[in-house]
């Protein structure tokens, strides 16, 4: 249709005020990661070189170390409490259910001053165990090194596990009752079933919950340098403020965003692969294995060392000067 000799052309969709303000915080949030990007085309550092072929080795096997081990123990705390207390019914599951989020109301620093003060030579466990067998001096028996490596692990272990346990309960709790009913029609035992129907179903949620908390755990700065275990953190800490080089700061910010892009791509592959589940009907509730015996006492340590741990850190920590504690051997 014409009008005064002049097409008519079609409106202009513009975007909403939703739409925009969504754009403007993904900017915002993005231009950290787009600034060191951007750095690294514009500014060098004559340290590289050097840094790339001393400590740069280090790092990356720290790094990937911690991945693998923390990785490896966020997944069997969090999916084994998640199963027990979504899956099963036992005495004092309903207070589990919340209190195995404690540990992400303590920061990793604190629970590692606890953990140091727990474990190390003067503290309870080993005073303990010297009054016991009558051991006099550190020379007369072997504990393993508190602030190492793998003290680390266990400790990012112990606080970054709810990341798994939350999403993996979540997904536990809304699987079909039917497809779990009909495992055990077909003759699947309660670990069977786990295994086979359960697990396979929750992993699309449970890559999540891994890649948050190493994520988690490649950004952290104070337990891995209270632990003296050199990661990508300590060496962009120690570049920029210790050798006031911040190009090549810059530039293990880069390195470290490599790792972190290789995880996402991991998690969206993992959701690739497993997208969807059966949502459990509202009508129906999902029918839990009532665990007696010795194996309600199993459930019952499992869910609780990890949830105690964050509790006794609040009462630990509590009255205690945390520059004393760096003073510690």
């Amino acid at each position: 249709m014409e009008r005064s000799g002049i097409p008519q052309r079609f409106p202009v969709a513009l975007p909403d005020w939703w739409t925009l303000s969504v754009v403007i915080i993904a900017l915002i949030m993005l231009l950290p990661v787009l600034m060191i990007l951007a750095s690294l085309l514009t500014s060098t550092s004559d340290a590289w070189g050097h840094l790339a072929s001393t400590v740069l080795p280090e790092y990356v096997r720290n790094s990937l170390a911690l991945m693998v081990g923390v990785g490896l123990g966020v997944l069997f705390i969090g999916i084994s409490t998640a199963w027990l207390v979504s899956g099963c019914e036992f005495w004092g599951r309903r207070w589990f259910e919340w209190l195995l989020l404690l540990p992400l109301a303590a920061p990793a620093y604190i629970l590692a001053y606890v953990y140091t003060d727990t474990l190390e030579y003067f503290g309870p466990v080993q005073t303990a165990l010297r009054n016991w067998f009558g051991w006099q001096r550190a020379t007369d028996y072997w504990f393993p090194s508190i602030r190492s490596l793998g003290g680390a692990i266990l400790l990012f272990s112990l606080t970054l596990y709810p990341y798994v346990y939350l999403l993996a309960r979540v997904a536990f709790s809304e699987q079909s009752t039917a497809t779990l009913e009909a495992s055990r029609s077909l003759g699947c035992n309660p670990w069977r079933s786990f295994r086979s129907v359960a697990l396979p179903l929750a992993r699309p949620a449970i890559a999540v919950g891994t890649a948050l908390a190493l994520m988690e755990t490649l950004n952290d700065f104070g337990t891995v340098d209270y632990f003296s275990v050199p990661t990508f953190t300590t060496g962009i800490y120690r570049t920029w403020f210790g050798m006031g080089d911040r190009p090549a700061a810059v530039q293990f910010s880069a390195v470290l965003l490599l790792f972190i892009f290789s995880l996402v791509l991991l998690e969206q592959s993992s959701r690739r692969q497993a997208r969807y589940y059966q949502v459990m009907s509202r009508t129906m509730a999902q029918s839990r294995y009532r665990l007696t015996g010795l194996r309600l006492l199993a459930a019952w340590l499992t869910c609780f060392c990890p949830c105690c741990w964050a509790a006794a850190a609040r009462q630990s920590f509590a009255g205690h000067d945390p520059a004393q504690r760096r003073r510690h051997p």
